[in-house]
């Protein structure tokens, strides 16, 4: 509800009604809704993003960059995971992938990006709740060494299991339902892979427009909408991640996220191919003084 004058928003919030004008007049920030008079009306969304600009600015912000952050931290949640990032970030090419392949390709961004990273914030995207007890033993792992760990699914309930994700429910009717993710937001190890669920024709496979990537911004972004997915059933599991989702990643060596890539992308031919699988974990073995490279004949 706009409800707040300006009078009401500065005495509240702290900051002078003549600093609101030139904020808006020169940021577009905050944009309050005009009654037929003229006369300014603000939100309980508009106080809580200047206490957020207030808060960035203690904290030695800009304050292009601590109006940037309010923004991120009080924008209304999407539905949809995918549309979201495809909606957002044009670079993401989504390519066709059956079953079988996204789950290899799932594998592989949770073994060398979740499984690796320092105290990573991890989100999952199951569809079914039958989908994640298959993967369960895995994610419970993943748990162990990670800052947060939530799972979305069909789950007849929120359920805070010790030491294992945060099972989160969803409505047979949102667009997550049709979608599948895991996005890992962790500094040199930042990954999401999401995916939507085409409809099907009888008999067909199923297929799914997939997207993934390694650059940090749009992890965060993945991430950020994964917590405000998880605040709509429970803020208070979010309230503190809020503030670190709302932050830039940290920058990331190239080269770092070149090997990154590749190794995600090894783990995939291997997990594509059985018989290189079982050759990359067999040591090498010497023989009258010469080694015999791994896999190799």
């Amino acid at each position: 509800m706009t409800s707040l004058t300006i009078g009401e928003l500065a005495a509240r919030s702290g900051v002078a009604e003549g600093t609101l004008r030139v904020w808006e007049a020169r940021h577009s920030f905050p944009a309050p809704a005009r009654l037929p008079s003229g006369h300014r009306r603000y939100s309980e969304r508009d106080l809580e993003a200047v206490l957020a600009v207030s808060s960035g600015r203690a904290a030695g912000l800009s304050l292009a960059a601590a109006i940037d952050r309010a923004r991120r931290l009080v924008s209304e949640p999407s539905t949809s995971l995918y549309g979201a990032l495809r909606e957002t970030y044009e670079q993401l090419h989504p390519i066709g992938l059956s079953k079988a392949a996204l789950l290899r390709l799932t594998r592989a961004i949770e073994d060398e990006c979740c499984a690796r990273a320092p105290e990573p914030l991890l989100f999952g995207c199951f569809q079914r709740e039958a989908a994640y007890r298959e993967s369960e033993h895995r994610w419970r792992d993943l748990a162990r060494t990670a800052q947060g760990a939530f799972v979305l699914a069909e789950f007849p309930r929120m359920r805070r299991p010790r030491a294992a994700p945060v099972e989160v429910p969803i409505r047979p009717r949102d667009p997550l339902v049709r979608e599948w993710a895991v996005v890992c937001d962790a500094p040199q190890r930042a990954a999401c892979l999401v995916a939507w669920e085409r409809p099907r024709v009888l008999h067909a496979p199923r297929v799914f427009e997939t997207v993934w990537t390694i650059e940090p911004l749009v992890v965060r972004a993945a991430a950020r909408i994964c917590a405000d997915l998880v605040g709509l059933s429970a803020p208070e599991l979010v309230a503190d991640l809020r503030p670190r989702l709302a932050d830039r990643p940290a920058p990331v060596d190239v080269g770092a996220q070149l090997r990154a890539a590749v190794e995600v992308a090894g783990r995939v031919v291997l997990y594509a191919d059985p018989a290189s699988a079982a050759a990359s974990a067999v040591p090498p073995t010497t023989r009258i003084g010469r080694a015999q490279p791994v896999g190799a004949g």
